[in-house]
């Protein structure tokens, strides 16, 4: 039986649902037509009815509050950037950017992630040292899988720290914050693999590749997690140029994984200890680990030579949360099953921005929030369960005619007092259509006026959930109001 995470418990209602949430977001889309074609979203993205909304709300806001818990500020940058700054940043990846026509004489394009913007914010502000987080939209001309969360459109949620620190101390709290989001998620087992962009660079080196070819077999790399070694090797091979006997070299490196052990063995080995690069890179592993055991997570921290993260921006440490899936008693190692985060160190990317080539160090992570989202609402779904859409604590009502002046005055105080409160929007409505309106809703409080409660100086407080009836005096109910809503 599905037991949903905290996070789904502040969600979840007895009160039926307008309808379940996958079906309804596609009521409505190519049902009916406007002239001479079908009404739908755009490829790759999608409308949010009201239940999926209040599901995404709450999962941004467990997100954002571990950045707060971490001292993140928020910023936000512009959806459209200068063509010129995105271009260049993103390796292969670039071809999936939306280009504008010019628009007012400048070459324009929709941002393709949250950090090459971030990179333009700081060097533009001559800012040296920030920790920030963003949540925004953006957009990627790729193939849509909608149903594992991948649309053209789309939110990041992004975590980020500027400014020149001791060696691997912000990124082993970024890692920590990995660990933390997704534990308090409950979305089920994880595996947070880590890897530096210098060892394998230096792993190229020693290899034979040349260093004009390190982008592009990093690109190749990368497909390890989704495609077998095989098929690395023929595009390495056929594709970028690599001789067979240089991709055998690299595939003894990028198929080990493991943790302070594998890096120790690897500082021993006689060809990558010669590589200034790879051993700096493999130093600064061996401190991650240390600082990650103290954080207590190295449990779900794997160092694996792998993974590459396709960005041409990142310069060290690199890493990318998967979930995982055991696929049965006889298999020990579990399989990926999807990333839902991944982020890394990009020192190099602010320079390219600044005009005298001013550095500022940086490291984040960016949270895949909409895969996580498409989990939990497939979740949702599996369940049952029903999602409260609002946040409305009580219900104004009355409980004979003509009493709307009175309803009206009423709903007022509360609004002022800052109670989250409705009415119906009918002069006389009977009072059990009032109620049924709750139930259906999750409203959890009635407030009911009649004319014997006008004379008595009271209002009767009704629990939607127990029935159970109180007369409050008319100066108490506000802070009988807030201190049942508290409990709930």
């Amino acid at each position: 039986m599905f037991r949903p995470p905290p996070l789904l418990l502040l969600l979840l209602t007895r009160c039926p649902a307008p309808r379940r949430l996958l079906s309804a977001s596609r009521q409505g889309q190519g049902q009916g037509r406007a002239v001479g074609s079908v009404l739908k979203t755009p490829k790759g993205t999608r409308d949010h009815h009201p239940a999926q909304a209040a599901l995404r709300e709450r999962l941004l806001g467990s997100v954002v509050a571990c950045f707060k818990r971490h001292g993140a500020a928020a910023i936000d940058t512009p959806v459209l950037e200068l063509r010129e700054t995105l271009m260049g940043k993103y390796g292969d990846n670039a071809k999936l950017i939306y280009e504008l026509q010019d628009q007012g004489g400048e070459l324009l394009a929709l941002r393709y992630d949250l950090t090459v913007p971030f990179a333009r914010y700081l060097a533009m502000n001559k800012i040296t040292n920030i920790k920030r987080y963003h949540i925004a939209k953006v957009y990627r001309r790729d193939n849509p899988a909608t149903t594992r969360g991948r649309y053209r459109e789309f939110y990041q949620c992004d975590f980020d720290i500027a400014g020149q620190f001791d060696p691997m101390l912000p990124d082993a709290e970024c890692l920590k914050i990995v660990h933390e989001i997704l534990s308090d998620l409950q979305l089920g087992d994880f595996l947070i693999k880590v890897n530096d962009r210098r060892i394998l660079n230096g792993v190229f080196a020693v290899c034979g590749i040349p260093e004009s070819k390190f982008i592009t077999t990093c690109s190749t790399i990368d497909k390890l997690d989704k495609v077998p070694w095989e098929d690395v090797k023929n595009e390495m091979v056929g594709e970028k140029g690599l001789s067979p006997e240089a991709a055998d070299r690299i595939g003894e490196y990028v198929q080990l994984h493991g943790g302070l052990d594998l890096i120790e063995q690897l500082l021993q080995d006689p060809k990558l200890s010669q590589n200034k690069l790879a051993k700096e890179g493999l130093g600064d592993m061996k401190l991650l680990f240390e600082y990650l055991t103290l954080f207590g997570i190295t449990g779900k921290i794997s160092f694996d030579l792998s993974l590459a993260r396709g960005l041409d921006y990142y310069t060290g440490v690199i890493y990318e949360a998967v979930l995982l899936q055991q696929q049965n008693d006889h298999v020990e190692d579990p399989v990926s099953v999807g990333s839902v985060a991944g982020g890394g160190r990009y020192d190099g990317l602010v320079g390219m921005f600044d005009p005298k080539g001013r550095k500022v160090p940086c490291v984040g992570v960016s949270i895949g929030i909409e895969r996580i989202f498409s989990i939990l609402e497939q979740r949702v779904e599996a369940s049952e369960e029903k999602i409260r859409t609002t946040e409305t604590q009580v219900l104004v009502a009355s409980a004979q005619k003509k009493l709307l002046e009175e309803r009206l005055k009423l709903i007022s105080e509360l609004w002022d007092a800052g109670i989250k409160a409705e009415i119906l929007y009918k002069k006389n409505p009977k009072l059990l259509n009032q109620l049924q309106y709750c139930e259906e809703t999750g409203i959890p409080l009635v407030a009911i006026v009649g004319e014997q409660e006008l004379k008595d100086g009271v209002v009767k407080l009704r629990d939607v959930a127990t029935r159970e009836e109180v007369n409050i005096r008319r100066e108490n109910l506000i802070e009988e109001i807030r201190m049942r809503t508290s409990q709930l």
